[in-house]
């Protein structure tokens, strides 16, 4: 009997993450026949296109080492088995030990020997782990699995034919899944506006992308440029214009110096809140433990979604989350650091739990035993955290807003903060719940895929600190301005014209860069294939209270993707952040209940399943 085909089209860490699920399930589910699965992308398995190694060797994660791994743990609730394995951080100490064999790129070896568990790796370097783990799942495939890698892109899928760009036959198989990351758009109705006034007066737009792919060498040296986006693509944006450009930062006492090269462009940055995402904290929780999920876990969904109503997010979810992050802040705070509290942590939790979120009591309650402001948590303060302020001056502004980063990181450099890390726990454990919410069709898209999202990538997903230390040098070289909040772009005479709610007065650019990845958009996707599938009805769009979410419909039980109809496709699954499961990364903290992980475990298991049914005996 012939082995069963499977096609994965997209070879990064979620395809690769499909292909170790499908192995550690092999003895329970695969059938008698096998399985040979074709691994197709035109970027390096394990890496892929975001992680792969061609890349500015300046551009680094924004997770620590230790907080990075492609490995299932016994926290993870799934079905199938668990496979243990290295963190980035575990891997780096066994290279280095000659435990693990791994021939590092020579340009690697420094930073690998002086890795630590806190420390953020390089792209590059995150590359190399992809790799080896890529090599290492191969090497532990189960009996009666064959994988056969085809580096080219997918182009066309007819029933279960896979066509690949540069060969004349197809692939036959039997099961497609696409893994297929962040969804690439071309630009939408605003964007084109923006784009067609750029051509019309010789001008310079660059759309919302990654910027790793985008090509700014048109952009001229001293050129004044306006930067719309204040999170990591723009951090990206920031190195690749400055010290990929030739500066270079200095250590020195106070903070780092940048040196110009004279390559570099000036840079007006401005944002909704007009302030860099919050930096990565650079300590570990030194409490009791926090105890997640414990006001916004399964049970409460469960009781949300059994309400048989819409809800509205604000009113009916966000408390619970709110709940969630203070219990989590000041879970770590009571028990860390009780020195700064008036009342036992038993008092106040039996309290806490009995009070609703922002009621007169809860705020008297944190009051009463948190004595000092600034320990306690202000979540509105925190998301907009220049409401109601008003500059006379641009300069003025910016002394205000490097006073705000300087604070940042200090405060995210101290450990007598490490309840902002409970708060971040916290934040991390709310997202994974939401999905069924979500797949129930009881929330607003606008909502969860606007406002959370941006909340949580904000707080939780920021840069490393040393980001922000060489944003405040590039300030002070004159190299970069800050616009403000609730920036706004028009167009003039001149050319681009960038204001904000922060002061009056403006700045003219001939030059307007989206510092943004696109938003997920099934009916923009540029990618030919997705638009080949969506075209002929057997890809469709998310839609949430009738509302589309831009991202590609599927089942969030097992990752089936749905036709034009809503129809559950029989053997065609997609995976990834822009479907409907809505899962943050391909790989995850250690010892977190990985979201990635537990739906890696369930499509892989129902493919095995399919394939082994149709073929009994």
């Amino acid at each position: 009997m012939a082995p069963s085909q499977l096609a994965i089209v997209g070879a990064g860490p979620r395809g690769v993450g499909v292909l170790e699920r499908l192995s550690a399930n092999a003895a329970a589910l695969l059938g008698p026949a096998g399985l040979v699965v074709h691994l197709i992308d035109p970027f390096p398995p394990g890496a892929g296109r975001i992680w792969r190694y061609e890349q500015s060797p300046l551009l680094r994660m924004n997770s620590m080492a230790e907080d990075v791994t492609m490995f299932t743990d016994d926290t993870v609730t799934m079905d199938g088995p668990v496979r243990t394995g290295p963190s980035l951080w575990q891997w780096a100490r066994e290279v280095r030990a000659g435990r693990i064999r791994y021939d590092v790129p020579e340009d690697l070896r420094d930073e690998l020997f002086a890795l630590r568990g806190t420390s953020f790796p390089t792209r590059r370097l995150a590359s190399a782990y992809l790799d080896w783990v890529y090599r290492h799942v191969l090497a532990g495939l189960a009996p009666g699995i064959e994988v056969v890698e085809h580096r080219t892109r997918a182009t066309r899928i007819d029933e279960t034919r896979v066509w690949l760009a540069g060969v004349d036959e197809p692939l036959d198989v039997d099961v497609i899944v696409l893994a297929v990351g962040h969804l690439d758009a071309e630009p939408g109705s605003g964007e084109r506006e923006l784009a067609e006034f750029a051509a019309a007066h010789g001008l310079a737009y660059y759309p919302a992308g990654y910027p790793a792919d985008v090509d700014y060498q048109h952009v001229a040296p001293g050129e004044p440029v306006l930067v719309r986006g204040f999170g990591l693509a723009f951090v990206d944006l920031m190195l690749l214009l400055t010290e990929g450009r030739g500066g270079r930062f200095t250590e020195h006492v106070g903070g780092l110096v940048y040196h110009p090269s004279g390559a570099e462009p000036v840079l007006h940055i401005g944002s909704r809140r007009g302030v860099p995402y919050h930096a990565k904290p650079g300590y570990r929780l030194q409490g009791a433990p926090l105890g997640l999920p414990r006001f916004f876990g399964p049970e409460r969904v469960s009781e949300l979604l059994e309400r048989g109503r819409q809800l509205d997010f604000r009113a009916d979810v966000w408390p619970h989350v709110a709940k969630e992050l203070a219990w989590g802040y000041y879970s770590e705070l009571f028990t860390a650091h009780p020195s700064r509290v008036r009342m036992s942590f038993a008092d106040f939790s039996r309290c806490f739990a009995e009070f609703s979120w922002d009621s007169a009591e809860m705020r008297a309650l944190v009051r009463r035993a948190v004595p000092a402001e600034e320990d306690r948590l202000d979540l509105e303060r925190l998301d907009r955290p220049l409401a109601g302020l008003r500059f006379g001056t641009a300069e003025e502004f910016g002394k205000y807003l490097r006073s705000y980063v300087e604070a940042d990181l200090a405060r995210r450099a101290d450990p007598a903060y490490s309840a902002d890390l409970g708060a971040f726990m916290a934040l991390l454990s709310a997202y994974q719940q939401m999905p069924p919410l979500m797949a129930s069709g009881s929330l607003d898209v606008s909502d969860v895929d606007g406002w959370w999202h941006g909340f949580f990538s904000y707080y939780a997903s920021g840069p490393p600190p040393r980001r922000l230390q060489e944003l405040l040098a590039l300030h002070e070289a004159g190299v970069v301005s800050f616009l403000g909040a609730d920036v706004r772009i028009s167009v003039g005479s001149s050319g681009f014209v960038a204001s904000s709610g922060s002061f009056p007065g403006s700045v003219t650019a001939r030059t307007l860069i989206e510092a943004r990845l696109p938003e997920p958009s099934v009916r923009r996707a540029s990618d030919g294939l997705l638009a080949q599938l969506r075209g002929a009805g057997e890809l469709a769009e998310e839609h949430v209270r009738d509302l589309p979410s831009g991202r590609i419909a599927t089942r969030v039980s097992d990752g089936r993707l749905l036709d034009a109809t809503g129809r559950p496709h029989s053997r065609r699954f997609a995976l990834g952040p822009h479907t409907s499961a809505r899962s943050a990364a391909a790989f995850t903290r250690p010892r977190t209940n990985g979201l990635s992980f537990r739906q890696n475990d369930a499509t892989a298991r129902e493919i095995l399943r399919l394939l082994r049914d149709e073929r009994p005996g």
